[in-house]
């Protein structure tokens, strides 16, 4: 499915598709972008399938900060979610070395060409890769992986993402849903 637009007004039919898709192909795993959990408060029910919420990392915004309320990941993960807050895979320690010293890093070339597709496809691969890191999914099996432009949810792919440190063996094998490029 194609939206017309980016954005928060596709959150839940990106989510009720990636649901869909989950139980029909009988994935166990569903890893989403939630920068203040409310994107994961809507699948907090979910019981048959893992969710796991990938939050900014802390200092995303200001330094020994979080995005996520301590409140709101507490009842998250009373609810069966599982909150993972690290490092950005495709940013990271590599975009402060850009930053303060100009030029660009092959994790940000491969960042921007995600973005082709659409910053929610560049989050959800994103996302995936960091929740494989920290062992949260099953390695090698495939996954449903979901991001956003901004705020929500407007991509949802099907993905079998490796470690960052085979971050070019992470295969996408389906987009269920994002925004139309047009």
């Amino acid at each position: 499915m194609y939206f017309e637009k980016t954005g928060k007004e596709n959150t839940i039919k990106t989510l009720e598709l990636a649901l869909e898709t989950a139980r029909n192909r009988n994935i166990k795993h569903i890893v989403l972008a939630s920068s203040s959990g409310k994107t994961a408060s809507l699948l907090s029910n979910v019981k048959d399938i893992n969710i796991i919420c990938v939050t900014h990392a802390y200092g995303f915004k200001n330094g020994g900060e979080n995005d996520m309320s301590d409140d709101v990941r507490k009842n998250l993960i009373k609810k069966g979610v599982k909150v993972l807050s690290t490092t950005h895979v495709l940013s990271g320690a590599e975009r402060g070395i850009s930053k303060k010293f100009g030029g660009i890093s092959p994790v940000e070339i491969i960042a921007s060409t995600l973005r082709m597709f659409g910053q929610g496809t560049k989050v959800a691969v994103e996302v995936a890769i960091m929740a494989a890191d920290s062992g949260l999914i099953p390695y090698a099996e495939p996954i449903i992986s979901i991001g956003g432009t901004h705020y929500g949810a407007d991509t949802a792919i099907i993905i079998k993402p490796d470690h960052a440190n085979n971050i070019l063996d992470t295969k996408i094998e389906e987009i269920i849903c994002k925004p139309s490029s047009i």
